[in-house]
């Protein structure tokens, strides 16, 4: 199920990757985040749309240079929580990252967010040995 209200969101926080400066990143965050959100990224817990712009600001500034950032997935939306992939592709078009969001949405903004930056190791084929 994808919810018109979670994709617009979404789609408005990814926007902000792609600003054409960061000024426009922070009013891009504004209208995707609730003021209050609480973000689960790589470096840890922070709160506020201040401290999801500064994360945005840093990978915006990625050592495998300029690029830009693109859902590449469609929004999966259990309820007030959904989830999506996304990819941050360098200037010459391959992949620099990888990841999925788990989100909550809440009254049309992003309220909580959890980052998983690249893949998740595959099982073993013989699951009975990990068991």
């Amino acid at each position: 199920m994808e919810s018109d209200e979670a994709r617009a969101a979404i789609d408005m926080f990814l926007s902000a990757f792609n600003a054409p400066d960061d000024v426009s990143v922070v009013d891009r965050l504004s209208r995707a985040l609730s003021p209050e959100i609480i973000f689960w990224g790589p470096w840890g817990r922070s709160d506020g749309v201040e401290a999801v712009g500064a994360f945005v600001l840093d990978l915006r500034r990625h050592s495998a240079g300029e690029g830009t950032m693109e859902r590449c997935s469609g929004v999966d939306v259990p309820g007030e929580w959904a989830r999506y992939q996304w990819r941050y592709a360098a200037a010459d078009g391959r992949s620099a990252l990888t990841g999925t969001d788990v989100v909550q949405i809440q009254q049309g903004r992003i309220a909580q967010m959890i980052v998983f930056a690249g893949d998740l190791p595959t099982l073993p084929t013989d699951l009975s040995r990990s068991v």
